[in-house]
This record gives C-alpha cells, structure tokens and sequence, in this order.
C-alpha cells in the first residue's frame, strides 16, 4: 500500500555549527600566564631599584631616623600663700645637631657667628660636629627664643631644636634659699625644690617619631612605648612676698651698716606655725646658681647651728614657774657666785632681782639661780621637749637637729650656762619654734614652709597659764630700763628676748666675734607673729642683740603687723606727738 506523501515525516533543519565556550583548564592557563608576567616585572622592578636607584632609595632611607623622644611634664608651679608666682617652668629650646646627617658642614662665617651666638668656641663646635656616628647632640642647651630665632636664619643644615622647660624664678634672690633651685634637666638641687623634687616632677611621657636628617620630626609611630606625660603637683607656701621683702630689705640693711659676715631672719604664724617669711644674707640669684658659692647658697636658719645666748633665759623662768618652785615675785641674790672654779656674773651688779627684773635685766646670775632647781637630767628633758637637740621635720633637706649633749656628762658649770644660752646649740628656726611654746599657750608647733588648711595640734610643754605669765614678764624688756627698748614696736605690747654669744672657734671662746639675736611676738596678750633676726659677726656700730638685732626686729613686727592688718594693742605715742604738733 502506497503512503500518500502528506503522512511523510518532516526533517528539522540543519542548524550552524557554533563555536564551543573555552574549557577551565584554558581559564587556568590565562590566569597562571597573567601571574607570570606579573612575577617578572617585579623582578625587573626590583633589580632596576637595586641596581639604577640603589643610591637614591639608600640616601632615602638614611634620611629617616626612628626616635624615642621624651615628653617632659610640667614640673609644679610654686606660688607663695596669696597666689605670687615664686617658681615656674617656661618652655625654651635647645640647639642640637645630626651630624651623621649634615652632607654639607657650615661655613667659617656661619660657624663664627654660631660661636658668638650660642657662648661656644669654634673649636668645640666642630668636635662635636664631626662625630659622623651620631645623629643627636647637644650643642646649646636652653636658649632664649630670641638667640634661637637669630641661629635659625644662619641656615645650616643639620641644625634643629628641641622644646624643653626651663626653670623660672620670677623674685630672684628674694625667696632663693627656701625654694632652692633645679638643674639644666629640671631636678632639683637644693631647697624645697630637691625635698619636693618627686611631687614637683611629676612623670614625663614619651612618643616615638620619625625624624628627618635635619631632625626635623616627619611623623608620630604607634608603639607600646607611646605614653602621656603626667604633670606635676603644684605648691603652696606659707611664706608671704610682702612679709619676705620687708624682712628681706630689713635685714640686708643691717648686715651693711653693721659690715657684718651675715644674717638671718625669721617671721613666724605665732598661733600656726607656718613660716611666713625665712631670709638670709648674703643671698644668690636661683636663676643664675652656678655664680655662687656655697656661702651664699646655704640656708643659715635652718642648717646652720648658733649658741643663743640669753635669748633662751625665758625657757628657765617658764620651767621654774610651771613646776611651781617660785612666782612672779620670788626675789634672789644676783650677786657673782662661784660654781667650782668658774663665776657667774653680770654685765651689771644688781644685788637682788624678782622674775620681772631678772628678765628685764637680762640676769645671769638669776636664771643659772633657777636653773639650779632642778636635776641635770630635768633640765635636759626640759630642753629636749622645747625641740633642742630634735630635728623639726621641716621637710627643709639638711636641716640640723642642733646639739644638747647628755645629761650624764655635763659639768656643774655647764648646767648655769645652759641656762643664759651657751653650751647648747640650735638653729634660728628651732628658737623661732620652740618660741611657740610661749605664744601658743603652752604647745610646742610643729612649723612648715607649706600653708595650711587647719591649725596643728601641738604637743603641751607647760601649762596655759605659765606661758601667759612669762609672755607679760618678756614686755618688760622692751619697756624702759630693759634691754630691748631697740625692739619696741609703737602701738603693741612686744614680748621679746635680747641675746649676744660670743663665738666658738676652735673649741675656745672669742672676745672679738659675736652673734647678736633678738626674738620676740607681739601683741604680747595673744601673740600673732614671732619675729627671730640674728646677725653674725658685726663688725662695726656695736655687737650687742639689742643695738644690733633689736631695729630689725622692730621695723620687721611692725611692717608685718600692719600687712596683716592687726589692730594696736596701746596708744599710739607716734601719732598722738605727730597730732600734737598740729595743734593751735
């Protein structure tokens, strides 16, 4: 059976040949040829930067210096109790040098010019710059901004500064033997600012950069060394820059017009302990140390040891009347006696004296008479407990601690001259201390050169009343008849002490070298100051505590007493003669 032609089948058209996608392994072969030719060029990089800029990419890399630099903190200001800047640190910089760096060395005029500028020879200019191994040294240390700017424009290269702190005082001499003063790193050296040194100090930080080879820093590193300075603690004295200048001034004038070797004085918050002013002479620039000596630079108040004569006679009354063996109207015999083969005596015969007198009068005789009373070992203790022989804890470095030798081995003699003030030693400031005593009702004060917030508590030596009576038996020195009529303050009744000790050279005592000392408080009724001055060796226009020392004093109490503002105690006898004279 034939099949009719439209039940055919139909063909599907031929379709083109297309081109088969690429393979992976063709992809992969792409891709390694890529890392190939990759490879190479660094290759070729690399042997070009080794070989054609070898020099350019070595010189590069010498240019840069990774560096720890020091980041100092800023040492403590030291202000005084109101808020006067005494000592602060200003920011300077120091001239250093790359000479591993410098391709091309200054010239003969720039090095000429760099001498004069920075005080340094020629000579050691160059030997400092032809250590080629170093790539950081000194060349001036603290310049003032000015001399930098002028070593900037000589334009040698390899030169650079760093920023430091330099130590400022703005007084000078004036606060020079209590603040001390710091070296060219910033510690200090002596004073308040080597006892304080930590607190002052703080903690320098650190940052580690690159430096170029002019030592220019080109960037900061992050590393584990990076850390934040810690500035330090700031200071505030007790002292008073209107107390200290007038002391300052004072005292200064009476060592010239005395020519004598020296001089200290000392003003004193009777009722805290605080030192408002501390002086000595002859004095130096803390801002320029290094011109002087050590005379100069050494605190005599609180480091220097002084026999002080009858200004310690008050310590014998108050003992005497506080174990109640006499009162204020107990009369001796103060004629010359013997003790062994020594006599004591007066300056002035005075056949019998009471307490008042033998103050008044300044006795020998009667306060060795009192002394007598009581056991060596009684007096010592005695002595011991008014700070004789202790150090203050000032907080003062090499503060002397004085010397009261045992009781067991004083001669009889020595317990009499104990009593008018030879034969023991102390500082200016521990009399000045052991004065508090009087003034403080009985409590020996711990004293400070820092202000304080609160009172102290002090340590009871003798009882209240003791110290009251003993304050009214010392105005009678400045009164008529006494012997510190020199240190009288118009206004105020003033409770003070006369003294002049012959000098101890070579274990014997001298008739031609004296101290002359005076220490007394005022308003005597409740005393607000202590004043002690006391002037070493004065050679011309008297030697006696009460010629020599007694006006220090007086111009130094009164001065300080008006600062204060403290009311007079008494008339006027100035003012009412001034008033007097405008009247019709």
């Amino acid at each position: 059976m034939l099949i009719k032609n439209e039940y055919k089948p139909k063909m599907l058209p031929k379709q083109p040949k297309g081109k088969k996608p690429a393979s992976t392994n063709a992809r992969i072969g792409l891709v390694m040829g890529g890392l190939a030719l990759g490879f190479i060029a660094l290759i070729g990089r690399g042997v070009y930067l080794q070989t054609e800029q070898h020099e350019f990419l070595k010189n590069q890399g010498d240019q840069r210096f990774v560096r720890t630099i020091a980041l100092p903190a800023s040492r403590g200001t030291i202000t005084d109790r109101n808020g006067a800047t005494l000592a602060l640190s200003a920011p300077t910089e120091s001239l250093y040098a790359v000479p591993s760096g410098m391709k091309v060395e200054p010239t003969a005029e720039q090095l000429a010019e760099l001498s004069r500028l920075i005080n340094m020879p020629v000579d050691a200019i160059q030997e400092r710059l032809a250590k080629k191994d170093k790539d950081f040294i000194y060349l001036k240390r603290q310049l003032p901004k000015e001399v930098g700017d002028k070593v900037s424009e000589l334009g040698i290269k390899g030169l650079a500064f760093q920023q430091e702190a330099k130590r400022h005082y703005p007084m000078g001499s004036l606060f020079a033997h209590v603040i001390g003063f710091t070296n060219i790193d910033g510690k200090g050296q002596e004073g308040l600012e080597l006892s304080r040194e930590d607190e002052l100090h703080g903690k320098d930080g650190a940052k580690v950069v690159l430096r170029d080879n002019k030592g220019n820093i080109i960037d900061s590193l992050d590393s584990p060394r990076n850390r934040d300075p810690h500035n330090g603690t700031n200071m505030v004295m007790s002292l008073d820059q209107r107390i200290q200048t007038l002391a300052y001034e004072e005292l200064n004038k009476a060592i010239d017009h005395h020519r004598a070797k020296a001089g200290t004085a000392i003003v004193l918050d009777a009722q805290t302990g605080e030192i408002l002013a501390l002086v000595n002479g002859p004095d130096f620039d803390p801002n320029n140390p290094g011109k002087a000596d050590s005379e100069q630079r050494r605190n005599r108040a609180v480091t220097d040891m002084i026999e002080p004569g009858s200004a310690m006679k008050p310590f014998s009354v108050a003992k005497a009347l506080d174990a109640g063996k006499v009162n204020v109207n107990t009369r001796f015999n103060t004629h010359p006696y013997k003790i062994g083969p020594a006599t004591v005596r007066d300056t002035h015969l005075y056949p019998s004296l009471d307490l008042r007198g033998i103050m008044q009068k300044s006795s020998n005789v009667g306060t060795s008479r009192l002394s007598a009373m009581f056991s060596p070992e009684e007096m010592y203790d005695f002595y011991h407990s008014i700070g004789v022989g202790q150090r203050m804890h000032s907080g003062f470095p090499g503060e002397s601690a004085g010397l009261l030798r045992n009781w067991k081995n004083w001669k009889p003699i020595e317990q009499a001259t104990m009593s008018f003030g030879y034969g023991l030693q102390l500082s200016l400031l521990q009399l000045s201390r052991a004065y508090t005593v009087l003034t403080n009702e009985g409590q020996l004060l711990p004293v400070s050169f820092e202000k304080q917030v609160a009172a102290p508590k002090g340590e009871q030596i003798i009882k209240p009343e003791t110290a009251s009576a003993v304050r009214q038996l010392m105005v009678s020195v400045t009164e008529k008849g006494g012997t510190g009529t020199a240190g009288a303050v118009d206004g105020f009744d003033v409770g003070a002490k006369t003294g002049t000790a012959r000098k101890l050279i070579k274990g014997r005592y001298v008739d031609n070298k004296h101290v002359a000392t005076f220490i007394g408080f005022a308003p005597a009724g409740k005393p607000r100051l202590i004043v002690a001055v006391s002037v070493d060796e004065p050679s011309v226009n008297g030697y006696y505590g009460g010629t020599v020392a007694g006006p220090v004093f007086k111009n130094i109490m009164g001065g300080s007493l008006n600062v204060l503002g403290v009311s007079p105690t008494k008339p006027l006898q100035e003012t009412a003669t001034v008033q007097a004279s405008f009247k019709p």
